[in-house]
């Protein structure tokens, strides 16, 4: 699993609880969109927790340059969570 947030806390805080589970793996954590797919790129995750607002690369165009996405493979379902 890749998990990308610009908020420390949060990639921090679903590392932690996603390492808790034996069947699951943190593969890479990035903290902007670009980090992301480059991060696609290398760790190949089967699944992305991926923040819809980053700097330098949103989550919806780090989601259009995902590279399995132009394979017709990649799946997303979005949605909003408010911040407080």
């Amino acid at each position: 699993m890749l998990i990308a947030d610009d908020h420390s806390v949060v990639r921090e805080g679903l590392a932690s609880l996603i390492g808790r589970k034996p069947d699951m793996t943190v593969v890479g954590e990035a903290s902007n969109g670009r980090e992301a797919v480059d991060l696609w790129k290398l760790c190949r995750p089967d699944v992305t927790l991926l923040d819809l607002r980053m700097p330098e690369l949103d989550g919806v165009s780090a989601i259009k340059e995902n590279p399995r996405r132009r394979r017709g493979r990649a799946h997303h379902r979005t949605h909003n969570v408010r911040r407080r």
